[in-house]
């Protein structure tokens, strides 16, 4: 059994809680208040923290992590669909159960998409409903609001100046 690490770090968003063990990211959640971390931290925990740190300031659009999220392979299916969407980019929970295989499969994508143990770095938060409306979000709408604007102010280009 591999020993797990973690550590929590303060974003925009709050306090985020990575957990890892010696080769991948295992979760990261958002955390009510800070915890101190673990004094040993593997190389994949820093590079997270590193990433993650990236993407918030604006500098990182994409995360080269190893990801070993726990799920039914139904899950894991959905999250690798998610982990495709382009950054600044969002698609429907309808466009996900279309790529999963079936229109009908739209409750459980957005029932995998909830159980997400690994949000921002597998972007949930780029997922709508149809209409465009921003639906549940297991971080809070805020937080999927601060993601998207975030996200879609560093990539829309920049304008000319006359």
């Amino acid at each position: 059994m591999n020993d797990i690490f973690y550590t929590t770090i303060n974003t925009p968003v709050g306090h985020l809680k990575i957990t890892t063990d010696d080769t991948a990211i295992l979760s990261v959640e958002f955390a009510d208040h800070y915890s101190a971390s673990d004094s040993l931290q593997p190389e994949i925990l820093r590079n997270a923290v590193s990433q993650l740190t990236e993407y918030f300031n604006g500098t990182r659009k994409e995360f080269s992590l190893k990801l070993n999220p726990e799920g039914t392979e139904f899950q894991k299916k959905v999250w690798q669909l998610v982990e495709s969407i382009p950054f600044g980019q969002t698609v429907s929970y309808l466009d996900l159960a279309l790529l999963s295989g079936s229109v009908h499969n739209t409750r459980a994508v957005g029932h995998a998409n909830g159980k997400n143990p690994i949000p921002i770095i597998i972007p949930c938060h780029r997922v709508i409903g149809s209409s465009g409306k921003m639906t549940g979000y297991a971080g809070g709408i805020e937080r999927k609001k601060w993601l998207l604007l975030h996200e879609l102010n560093i990539a829309k280009p920049a304008g000319k100046l006359f």
